[in-house]
């Protein structure tokens, strides 16, 4: 039974219809389907069993290069690399229907939720990381002409083995007009500099009784242009100070607001935990803390939040955030990936930081834990 229930959990999502409800997708099975099933993976070509790809520095892999219409379901990549750094330094990129600029631009690692540069286990519906280093996506990804992903080594080191598998639906039709187009993200603050180190702990007056109407100085998960709406967002958290990293808020800015109509009450609650997380990591279909430091300086946190039940809507623009302790106060390191669809073009993404600054490092800020400053 529990084999069955994981199963439905990570079925893939349908494109129309009841997205995320697993009940839905059995329902639907004896219903004739509309598409043809195809995969672009890393087959051996001759018939051997070599099948992978080797990425020298520098290089590009092209994973997927198809017309449309058609519609990514699943993502599977596994990599056999000697460099620790592998996961910040290969970089997923996706484009649709010929767009010079990718609407998908991450670290692989951090696309996956892995935002600290290393590998664990978590299950969440349309993010997973399987026995033994297995990075799968299921967020739908449709494209009316044309779909190209393609993964590039920044790094010093040839990677030795990458494995990938992506399945996708072909159409003989065009997809509906208001198919939206997958996006996501890359973001980093290292440090996310505070308004202040004077501080003892988080409760401190000094800190506590600062005000944040309208977001500045916030973390910024995701700015768009456009209409659609916002599907979730991982993040990493590398601690520079003592005491516990998320006194912060979330706000969420929707089409053009001073100030924010969704307003949250502390980091853990945005990620639907609760008291610091408690003593334990966990792992759900639309939230989690799979990894859970202790409240201490190098301490490291990764965390997401799915809105799959109800995605937050835009017909302008959205600005994504979160405080980094009260009113930004704190000094800590972010790493997070937003997930949205929207109609395109997109707005620019900001550059992607250089790999030697999107590698996890503590800061001397100073402040509690941290005598650099």
């Amino acid at each position: 039974m529990k084999r069955l229930l994981g199963l439905l959990l990570f079925c893939s999502v349908t494109l129309l219809g009841s997205a995320q409800d697993p009940g839905s997708w059995l329902n639907s099975l004896s219903q004739a389907k509309a598409y043809v099933q195809r995969r672009a993976s890393s087959y051996d070509r001759s018939g051997a069993n070599a099948d992978f790809r080797t990425v020298a520095p520098g290089e590009t892999v092209t994973l997927l290069d198809e017309p449309g219409p058609g519609l990514i379901s699943h993502v599977w990549v596994t990599i056999a690399s000697d460099d620790p750094d592998h996961l910040k330094q290969l970089v997923l990129r996706m484009n649709w229907d010929g767009e010079s600029s990718p609407s998908v631009e991450s670290p692989i690692g951090d696309f996956f939720g892995l935002g600290l540069g290393e590998y664990f286990l978590y299950q969440s519906i349309p993010l997973s990381v399987g026995s033994d280093k297995a990075l799968n996506c299921f967020f739908p990804m449709p494209f009316q002409k044309h779909a190209r992903i393609t993964v590039t080594n920044e790094g010093p080191r040839k990677v030795g083995a990458f494995y990938f598998n992506v399945d996708y639906r072909a159409y003989s039709k065009p997809l509906p007009a208001d198919s939206l187009y997958f996006h996501a993200q890359y973001r980093q603050a290292s440090p996310a500099n505070g308004w202040t180190n004077q501080w003892r702990s988080n409760g401190d007056p000094l800190v506590d009784t600062k005000k944040n109407l309208n977001g500045e100085g916030n973390y910024v998960w995701m700015e768009a242009a456009g209409r659609g709406h916002f599907a979730g967002v991982t993040m990493s958290v590398l601690q520079n100070q003592d005491a516990w990293w998320g006194e912060g808020d979330d706000m969420f800015f929707i089409d053009g607001e001073e100030t924010p109509s969704i307003n949250g009450t502390g980091s853990e609650d945005y990620f639907l935990g609760a008291w610091g997380f408690g003593e334990h990591p966990f792992s759900y279909g639309l939230f989690g803390a799979p990894v859970k430091g202790s409240e201490k300086a190098g301490s490291r946190t990764s965390v997401y939040r799915f809105h799959l039940d109800s995605p937050i809507t835009f017909t302008k623009s959205l600005r994504a955030t979160i405080e980094h302790g009260h009113a930004n106060h704190r000094s800590d390191n972010f790493f997070s990936v937003a997930y949205w669809y929207q109609t395109e073009p997109h707005a620019a993404f900001p550059a992607l930081p250089p790999v030697d600054q999107r590698i996890p490092k503590i800061h001397p800020v100073g402040g509690p834990g941290n005598a650099g400053k």
